[in-house]
C-alpha cells in the first residue's frame, strides 16, 4: 500500500512538472505586421502577455493624394448681398487696376494629412485563437485634412485681395465720408483714389467666394461681424491664399474586432487577417477656414462638391476602420 502511495505521489509530481513546463510565458513571441486600409499604410509589432491576450503597437499614415474642389468668384456689397456686376466687366477693371487677369473660379486642392501612433490590446475569447476583440487608442495629428488653393490661381487671388483693399478705401471715403488715402508714406504723403473710380468700385462691390449661409451671428478671426442668414463670402488672406483645415481630437479611442489565420498552409510563421472597428475622434470634426469660420458649424446650405465633402465629414461622428494585416513571426 505504501509503495502504491509513493507511486501515485511520484506520478503527481511528474505531471505537475510537465504542466509547469507547458505554463505560458509572456513576451515569448514577436510578430511584425504591415497594414493597409482606411487609416492608411502602416506597420505594427505584437507580443503576447497572456495565452489569450496580445499587446500591439505601431504607426499608420494616410497617403497624400489630391482631390479638386472648384469655387466661383462673385461680387457682393458691403451688406453681404450679391450685386448685379458681371465678372467679365469686373475682370476688365481688375486688369486695369492690378495687371492680373481674374478667373471666374478658384480651385482648391484637398488632401488628407492624418497619421497616428496606435496602442491596442487584442483579446482572443475563443479556443481556436482566430477571432479577437480589440480595444485601445490612436494618437496623432489633430489636422486630418486640408484644402489649399491651387498655385495657378494665385494671380486671381492676389488681384481679388488688392481689389478688395481698394474697395474698402473707396467705401470709407465715398459712402462713410471718412477720407482714406490708398497710400500714405513719408515720401509720397497721402494719395487718394479718384472720386469717379471710388464711385465705380462701390457700385461693383467686393469680390469673394460664396460658400453658404451663416447659421448664427458671429465674429470671424479678423474681427468682421456676420449676421445669421447672410452669405459667407470667403476672401483671400494677406498672403493671397484661401485654405481650410479639418481637425479632430489628437487622442482617439478605438474599439473593434478582427480575424487572423494562416496565409500559407502548414506555415505558422506568416498570417493574414483583418481589423474592423471605429475610431472615436471626439464628435463632429471642425472644418476651419483661414478666416476662423467653421464650415461644419457656422455655415449651412453649402452647394456643389464642397457641400458634399462637408456633409460627409459632419456625418462622421466616428471614423470607420477596416484594415488588412499581414504578419510574420520573428521569434
Amino acid at each position: 500500500m505504501k509503495r502504491i502511495a509513493l507511486s501515485i505521489a511520484f506520478a503527481c509530481c511528474l505531471s505537475t512538472t510537465q504542466a509547469q513546463e507547458k505554463t505560458f510565458k509572456p513576451f515569448n513571441q514577436l510578430d511584425f505586421g504591415v497594414t493597409l486600409g482606411t487609416t492608411g499604410l502602416g506597420f505594427d509589432v505584437a507580443m503576447p502577455v497572456h495565452e489569450r491576450v496580445k499587446l500591439r503597437t505601431g504607426f499608420e499614415v494616410m497617403p497624400r493624394f489630391n482631390y479638386n474642389m472648384h469655387f466661383n468668384v462673385e461680387s457682393f456689397d458691403n451688406k453681404g448681398m450679391p450685386t448685379s456686376s458681371t465678372l467679365d466687366r469686373m475682370s476688365e477693371v481688375l486688369y486695369d487696376l492690378t495687371g492680373f487677369k481674374v478667373d471666374q473660379s478658384v480651385t482648391m486642392k484637398g488632401k488628407p494629412t492624418m497619421w497616428n501612433f496606435k496602442f491596442l490590446i487584442d483579446v482572443y475569447p475563443f479556443k481556436n485563437k482566430h477571432w479577437h476583440v480589440t480595444a485601445g487608442f490612436h494618437w496623432g495629428t489633430s489636422k486630418i485634412a486640408e484644402a489649399v488653393n491651387a498655385q495657378e490661381d494665385s494671380p486671381t487671388l492676389f488681384a481679388v485681395g488688392m481689389y478688395n483693399h481698394l474697395y474698402d478705401v473707396a467705401y470709407r471715403d465715398w459712402i462713410e465720408g471718412i477720407p482714406t488715402p490708398v497710400i500714405n508714406t513719408e515720401t509720397t504723403g497721402p494719395v487718394y483714389l479718384d472720386p469717379l473710380l471710388e464711385k465705380q468700385l462701390v457700385e461693383m462691390g467686393r469680390l469673394g467666394i460664396p460658400l453658404g449661409k451663416f447659421t448664427h451671428d458671429m465674429t470671424d478671426a479678423y474681427g468682421e461681424e456676420h449676421k445669421q442668414g447672410e452669405t459667407y463670402y470667403m476672401e483671400p488672406n494677406e498672403y493671397s491664399m484661401v485654405y481650410a483645415d479639418a481637425r479632430t481630437n489628437s487622442f482617439k479611442p478605438y474599439l473593434g474586432f478582427g480575424y487572423e489565420g494562416r496565409l500559407i498552409k502548414n506555415n505558422d510563421k506568416i498570417h493574414i487577417g483583418f481589423d474592423a472597428g471605429v475610431m472615436f475622434w471626439g464628435g463632429t470634426p471642425s472644418i476651419m477656414t483661414h478666416e476662423g469660420v467653421n464650415l461644419a458649424k457656422d455655415v449651412e446650405n453649402i452647394g456643389g462638391k464642397v457641400g458634399d465633402y462637408v456633409d460627409l465629414v459632419k456625418g462622421c461622428k466616428v471614423f470607420p476602420v477596416v484594415n488588412l494585416r499581414i504578419t510574420r513571426t520573428i521569434f
